[in-house]
């Protein structure tokens, strides 16, 4: 009885593992009614965010910033906008990412189950009991009007932020981009050769 139980335990756990590896990462989007994406065919990036009293530069990775601006990017030119020089871009591409820790207590209460089986023997086991504690890493990408600086789109990608160095850091980090980039309103490219109106 009790193998059987184990047995149940864990395909409902591999159950749970396979559908979490289909679900997308959570895309927050806003947009500026007043304004549109399409007349953004040139961009320059915003000055970096400087580490302050609120985000210590000990926390900061510079590789993880590059990384973050060469996926945008490439999506960025995917959607056929193209990099300019702050004089002359019709948009700025502002770019964060940061990383806190969440506490889940989802798991309390779980501390103990048990029963009595149909043969008379006792079942039972023991659970997580307490909160559960995660990093949680956030990019957001803004993008706004160059001359007027007026905001006109804006979206932000949570996801599990555990050992964001190397190519974990690189795969991620594209994957959140890509995410956030599945959200973006369609720009119309400009014609080959031809210039903004």
């Amino acid at each position: 009885m009790l193998n059987r139980h184990l047995s149940y335990v864990a395909a409902a756990g591999a159950l749970g593992v396979s559908l979490a590896a289909c679900t997308t990462l959570p895309v927050t989007t806003d947009s500026n009614p007043a304004m549109s994406v399409s007349n953004c065919h040139t961009y320059a990036f915003a000055n970096e965010h400087v580490a302050n009293a609120d985000q210590p530069a000990a926390y900061g990775n510079p590789l993880n910033a590059e990384r973050l601006r060469v996926s945008i990017a490439a999506n960025l030119a995917a959607k056929g906008i193209q990099p300019a020089d702050r004089g002359n871009a019709e948009c700025i591409v502002g770019y964060a990412m940061g990383t806190r820790q969440v506490f889940n207590d989802y798991y309390a209460g779980w501390a103990g189950w048990g029963g009595w089986g149909r043969r008379g023997g006792y079942y039972g086991g023991w659970g997580w009991d307490g909160p559960y504690v995660s990093n949680e890493t956030r990019i957001a990408i803004d993008l706004f009007e160059a001359k007027s600086r007026t905001p006109i789109w804006h979206a932000s990608v949570n996801q599990n932020g555990s050992d964001l160095t190397g190519p974990n850091a690189e795969a991620r980090i594209s994957a959140g981009v890509a995410a956030i980039f599945g959200k973006f309103p369609l720009a119309v490219p400009l014609p080959a050769g031809g210039r903004a109106t």
